[in-house]
């Protein structure tokens, strides 16, 4: 099953921006993620099309299950 922490944001236009990361360690908290958002946050080295980041909306975690059926 594939994993991915998805870390929502509120960009300085009211707008909604995503950074997402493949494969996230199963021990993972929320007090970790909580402690990277307000990290990039402070840091401000995302670069959106709508404003700089200012605030967190909600992480979550999304589990895919990936059936391959063939590759070429």
């Amino acid at each position: 099953m594939a994993e991915t922490l998805q870390m929502v944001f509120s960009t300085a236009q009211g707008r909604s921006t995503t950074i997402s990361v493949s494969d996230p360690d199963p021990e993972i908290t929320a007090q970790d993620v909580e402690a990277v958002m307000d990290s990039v946050i402070a840091k401000n080295v995302f670069e959106t099309t709508s404003g700089d980041i200012v605030s967190k909306v909600r992480s979550q975690i999304v589990s895919r299950d990936v059936d391959v059926l063939a590759e070429y």
